[in-house]
């Protein structure tokens, strides 16, 4: 098993090993959000500043989670 492959719950929101270490990378709390949505939001804003490729990578992956898991098709 890959690093990718363990996911933790952190109130509502399910994240990878990888993306939490991004995240911390980039001092983002991602345990004061109450939903994906509101992560996703605050990484894109951090990007309004800043090109970060790897944090770019972790807000695509938790966009596509998000329309695959919480929205109606």
């Amino acid at each position: 098993m890959n690093e990718e492959e363990f996911y933790k719950k952190h109130g509502n929101l399910y994240l990878t090993d990888k993306q939490i270490k991004i995240l911390d990378k980039y001092n983002i709390d991602y345990k004061k959000y109450n939903n994906l949505n509101e992560l996703i939001y605050h990484i894109e804003y951090y990007l309004n500043n800043d090109y970060l490729d790897d944090l770019e990578t972790v807000s695509e992956e938790l966009s596509e989670y998000y329309y695959y898991n919480c929205t109606n098709k």
